[in-house]
């Protein structure tokens, strides 16, 4: 039975593999839910047992086909609403996921689908990441993180972690936004539309380039 508990879990699965392809453990699991790891382990296996994870002991939490379709769709809902607050009602990218999270339990999918036609089936969110269409599937470019970039390496801004308001703050006043063009000068400062500017701490680690 579907539940805002267990689609919280398997977003934060979905999550951690959307831009990298380590599997993530249940204390990094743990960690990004903020709940206790014995917590984590019960719930791990009853999702196990309604065929939406894989898991063995001490190993990582991996998501079945069935359960990466339902996180695509509770991802589909809050990364359409987060797009619908920031063109309909002017919200700054830094505002909406904490409203997203709680929206995204209550809108039937007869107005989801509304939002998505009005906004015109929008493939990005505002902060850059991919909205799945209504079968799951998502579109994305070859990426880079910044941190793993070379220095001379210049591409436009895909996506920008939402996790942290004030840092996405931050990345806006040093002109770091989705869409923009980046050259990593060095590992602490990049050139932002030709201006060079000293990146602010965990950058590095929250934006995702054009490989």
């Amino acid at each position: 039975m579907e539940s805002p508990v267990s689609d919280d879990y398997l977003k934060a699965i979905y999550h951690h593999t959307e831009w990298q392809d380590t599997p993530i453990t249940p204390s990094q699991l743990a960690g990004v839910l903020g709940l206790a790891p014995s917590s984590v382990t019960e719930m791990v296996k009853k999702l196990a047992a309604q065929g939406l994870v894989t898991h063995r002991p001490y190993g990582p939490v991996s998501l079945t086909p069935a359960g990466a379709r339902r996180a695509a769709g509770v991802i589909r809902r809050h990364r359409l609403i987060e797009t619908w607050l920031v063109r309909e009602f002017d919200y700054a990218w830094d505002e909406v996921h904490d409203e997203a999270e709680v929206l995204e339990h209550a809108l039937s999918e007869r107005l989801l689908e509304g939002i998505d036609e009005r906004l015109g089936r929008p493939r990005f969110d505002p902060h850059g990441d991919a909205i799945p269409d209504a079968d799951g599937v998502v579109h994305r470019e070859p990426f880079v993180l910044l941190t793993e970039a070379p220095p001379g390496h210049a591409g436009r801004v895909l996506r920008v972690s939402d996790r942290d308001p004030e840092l996405l703050r931050a990345l806006v006043e040093r002109r770091i936004d989705v869409g923009h063009e980046l050259e990593v000068v060095s590992e602490e400062v990049v050139r932002a539309d030709g201006i060079e500017v000293a990146l602010p701490a965990g950058a590095g680690g929250s934006v995702w380039l054009t490989a």
